[in-house]
């Protein structure tokens, strides 16, 4: 099945955790913790999600290179500001449960601009 979500208007993390549900097939009666799920999620207008208070200056997105001493670090505001897609798909990934099956459940996740 085939969900289409209009994201404007909404809260991130809101959105993000009703589209885990979705990947994870919860919505479903025959849902199966060890199946991935059969429902694809289709998500449009994601430049206009909300965020509640100060989240824009104060929300770090944090990644290593690999070398000592390099850890770098962006604000909300930048990375949403290239790449609003991504804002979601980190949220979405890290609310999945940390197995085998959250790739395969992220692969029926689009992101429309």
């Amino acid at each position: 099945m085939e969900h289409i979500i209009d994201a404007s208007g909404q809260k991130l993390g809101r959105l993000a955790s009703n589209i885990a549900l979705i990947l994870q097939g919860k919505k479903h009666i025959s849902y199966d913790p060890r199946l991935r799920g059969e429902d694809k999620v289709i998500v449009k207008n994601i430049k206009e999600v909300a965020i509640s208070g100060r989240k824009a200056d104060q929300k770090m997105y944090y990644h290593h290179t690999g070398y000592l001493g390099h850890l770098k670090e962006e604000k909300y505001k930048e990375v949403f500001a290239k790449e609003p897609q991504k804002v979601l798909y980190n949220a979405v990934f890290n609310m999945l449960p940390k197995n085998r099956l959250r790739q395969k459940r992220l692969n029926r996740l689009v992101i429309e601009k």
